[in-house]
């Protein structure tokens, strides 16, 4: 061994040289304990008998149901059915949320009704059928008297789109309870809509 001025002299470093592959050897690392155990899990995940891979089947489906159930409700133009799509219709679903509609009131005037049904009083079955009938005829006149205005409005707003079906449609959302409506109303009653749609 040569000595230096200052001290030995250092011995080449072979630390940093890769090691030679083993004859016989896989030719790459060894995996460790995590990414054996990852890999276990996933290998385990995949279905091996017709009866696991109906059940992934229908897990795949049940998450895309719900995919699509959430999309629809929240009004994504990419889940909405064809009758829903379009400026024209996403309009007549504000323009009907907005208004305060009469069926709103159509379950607890049934409900009163009923009551007064069962009472046992002729006096108080007229008087409940009288609710019931008024109830009606003012849901009627709503619709009517809503129908002339959203047709007004679509008539500005759209002129150039064609205008069969939207009063069946707009006539449908009116009698469902807004909480049922799907897509879920954006607007509040009352609310003032924006001037264009497109």
């Amino acid at each position: 061994m040569r000595l230096s001025l200052f001290g030995r002299s250092k011995s080449p470093d072979t630390s940093s040289t890769p090691a030679a592959d083993k004859p016989g050897g896989k030719g790459r690392p060894t995996p460790t304990r995590k990414e054996a155990e990852a890999a276990a899990k996933a290998r385990a995940k995949v279905p091996r008998t017709r009866r696991e891979q109906l059940a992934a089947q229908r897990r795949a489906g049940n998450e895309s149901s719900k995919t699509v159930r959430a999309g629809m409700k929240a009004g994504d133009e990419r889940y909405l059915m064809p009758r829903d799509k379009g400026p024209v219709r996403r309009f007549i679903r504000d323009f009907v949320d907005s208004r305060f509609s009469f069926v709103e009131l159509m379950i607890p005037l049934l409900i009163v009704t009923l009551v007064l049904g069962y009472s046992g009083s002729i006096y108080l079955v007229s008087i409940g059928n009288t609710i019931l009938l008024g109830t009606v005829l003012l849901v009627v006149l709503d619709i009517v008297l809503m129908r002339f205005r959203l047709r007004k409005e679509l008539v500005r707003r759209f002129p150039e789109e064609p205008l069969k079906g939207t009063t069946y449609y707009a006539v449908m959302r009116s009698l469902q309870m807004k909480f049922m409506r799907i897509p879920k109303a954006k607007v509040k009653i009352g609310q003032t809509l924006p001037e264009t749609y497109r």
